[in-house]
């Protein structure tokens, strides 16, 4: 079929719905529009016969639904209508949710029903839970309906159906008082519900230290108490805050905007909350206990070694490169002859953090500081020769990211995860060793094209393309438990070792003919040139991006 997706941004569920809809065999456009009116002019531009709006914020215009069959993607179950579902589900403690694509018409979420899948719902935030289960019962719910429209034989279940009209409610956007923080009355696990289901936007306003803040996320801390709302203790950039019956870990903070101000931005609260913080103990993650947060944490099975990583977004600022490199070399001191950097379920990493380097009083050298700290961590792991490296992807990856999993000896990732090997849409020529690694595994041809072409490759593809070793058939929540798996069913094996061997030789032939050094020295030229320059696009493109306006 001819299919034109329609959204509000070029958002993961959005990039997935592209590329696995073309994998299939058809054919694809993308329109991303502002408005009905917009959306009239793509549709009669593209001539679709099916239209799917997989993130929405406009109405479909009546012309344009009574003219053409239009589907909408809504992350709620049969029945389930308003603007904050998934909002909604966490906060209210939902166990199982789901998606239903349903027909465009006069009524908002009122339309019919092409398909519905449900799903879990772990405990974690919002855009976690939206990029991992959302997404795939999204996808298998999108795929059955194009299935259902194209055979031309399927009539959709209206919502007029008992069975469906039964769980019919109309819901208002979640409103920041019923998000609200009681911290003295407040459990634990309240307090989770409420900053997980904020956790990307709007965030949990509060009052901190005499200000006004946007909580963003919240982890459970088992060990530390103190009186209601007090703050604790810090861990890796986040803040510890005592609740009713325990305490809760809060890892970004956001400043109110002003009236007439910029968007802002949200940051690690250590680094927001700057002077007004006090002196609090640094209390590191017990290693033994997986239960108690940390965003880098080390394990062992077998004769594997796991080192686990997540942050915010996928973005790893200078610090969190420093510390994920220094985790890394003290992995690599165990007697291990697997290392697997494992994302976990949600975002492996998007390179530099672009949010820290807007943050910073001097962008530009903070731009320098951060990529030169990326290319250190993509460093250690190319020259590792004792041991092979796998990297593992529960999640999406991007620009600097996708070339950090680049730099293992195997890429491993789940099903329905879509990669971004490319930075032309940020200004920047790039670094991390891309010029070295990309033609290295799908060669000079095809690197120049996904450079260029600077579009989403999906996890099929990327197996085909030979960016990607292994394809792991499983849910976000099994990921990080089949990957242990796996790395020490791999470490165990005879051709594991023989691989060792035969990859510092490797090494050492590549070294001869053009040393890493080089591949650097090129790379980061090209970045230095673009991050002096302040009139460069990528100073412009960075700030729109991150503070949400329109790129120039």
């Amino acid at each position: 079929m001819h299919i034109l997706l329609v959204a509000s941004a070029f958002n993961s569920l959005t990039q997935r719905a592209l590329v696995e809809l073309a994998e299939l065999g058809h054919s694809v456009a993308v329109e991303v529009t502002p408005d009905g009116g917009a959306l009239r002019e793509a549709v009669a531009r593209y001539e679709p016969e099916l239209v799917i709006a997989p993130m929405l914020k406009t109405v479909i215009p009546p012309d344009v639904w009574s003219a053409h069959t239009c589907l909408i993607v809504h992350p709620g179950p049969p029945g389930d209508r308003g603007p904050a579902s998934l909002d909604r589900a966490i906060q209210e403690g939902a166990g199982e949710w789901g998606v239903t694509v349903l027909q465009a018409g006069a009524e908002l979420d009122a339309g019919a029903i092409w398909a519905s899948v449900a799903c879990a719902v772990p405990p974690v935030g919002k855009s976690d839970l939206y990029r991992g289960e959302i997404s795939d019962a999204a996808m298998e719910a999108v795929l059955l309906a194009v299935d259902r429209v194209s055979s031309g034989a399927y009539l959709p279940r209206p919502q007029t159906d008992p069975a469906v009209r039964a769980h019919v409610r109309t819901r208002p956007a979640v409103t920041q008082d019923e998000r609200r923080v009681d911290w003295a009355r407040d459990t634990t696990g309240t307090v989770l519900r409420k900053l997980r289901a904020a956790d990307s936007r709007p965030g949990v306003l509060d009052e901190l230290l005499g200000t006004h803040w946007f909580l963003h996320g919240g982890h459970p801390e088992r060990r530390l108490c103190g009186e209601p709302g007090r703050l604790l203790a810090t861990r890796a950039g986040a803040v510890c805050r005592a609740t009713s019956d325990g305490a809760v870990w809060i890892p970004r903070l956001r400043p109110r905007r002003s009236p007439g101000g910029p968007a802002t931005l949200a940051l690690p609260a250590v680094t927001a909350l700057g002077a007004l913080l006090p002196d609090l103990p640094e209390v590191p993650a017990r290693e033994a206990d997986e239960d108690d947060w940390a965003d880098i944490r080390y394990r062992e099975q077998g004769a594997a070694g796991v080192l686990s990583f997540s942050f915010p977004g996928g973005g790893m600022s200078t610090e969190v490169c420093r510390r994920l490199l220094t985790a890394f070399r003290r992995a690599c001191t165990r007697p291990t002859s697997v290392l697997v950097l494992n994302g976990g379920r949600d975002v492996f990493s998007n390179g530099i953090d672009l949010k820290a380097i807007e943050a910073a009083a001097d962008p530009a050298a903070e731009s320098w500081a951060n990529i030169t700290a990326m290319d250190d961590l993509v460093e250690a792991v190319l020259t590792t020769t004792d041991r092979l490296v796998v990297a593992a992807l529960g999640g999406n990856a991007g620009a600097g990211g996708v070339m950090l999993a680049l730099a293992a000896d195997e890429v491993w990732c789940r099903q329905g995860v879509v990669l971004n090997p490319h930075y032309r849409l940020m200004g920047l020529y790039g670094s991390e060793y891309w010029t070295y690694s990309l033609p290295r595994r799908v060669g000079p041809g095809t690197a120049s094209r996904l450079t260029q072409r600077a579009l989403p490759v999906g996890a099929t593809e990327a197996m085909r393309l030979g960016l990607v070793d292994r394809l792991l058939m499983c849910g976000p929540q099994e990921f990080s438990a089949d990957v242990a798996r796996l790395a020490a069913r791999l470490a165990g094996t005879s051709a594991a070792q023989a691989r060792v061997a035969a990859k510092k030789a490797d090494l050492e032939r590549r070294e001869a003919a053009k040393p890493l050094s080089a591949y650097r020295e090129e790379e980061l030229a090209r970045m230095r040139t673009t991050f002096s320059d302040p009139h460069a696009p990528y100073h412009a493109l960075r700030t729109a991006f991150v503070r949400g306006r329109t790129a120039p």
